[in-house]
């Protein structure tokens, strides 16, 4: 991934963040001079995986309140049949 190449051959979403810290370490006398750079990277990073996630969670959610609600109706139905 630090070739900044995603699966499907596009640029990734962080290789920017990745080019300026990788670049910095090649110029910086020590590496705590990159530290911020560093940090923006990986935030680049996690902050995508923590949304993949939380989108997940949400689909699913959704989807499981589309199931009750599916059910709520179908009762409701069968429930009509009966008086």
């Amino acid at each position: 991934m630090a070739s900044g190449w995603g699966i499907n051959g596009n640029k990734g979403r962080c290789y920017d963040f990745w080019m300026d810290f990788s670049e910095c370490m090649s110029r910086c006398r020590e590496p705590k001079d990159c530290a911020l750079l560093r940090e923006d990277y990986l935030e680049c990073l996690h902050h995508s995986k923590e949304f993949q996630r939380r989108n997940r969670i949400y689909k699913e959610e959704q989807r499981k309140l589309r199931a009750a609600s599916r059910k709520g109706q179908e009762d409701g139905a069968v429930n009509e049949h009966h008086h």
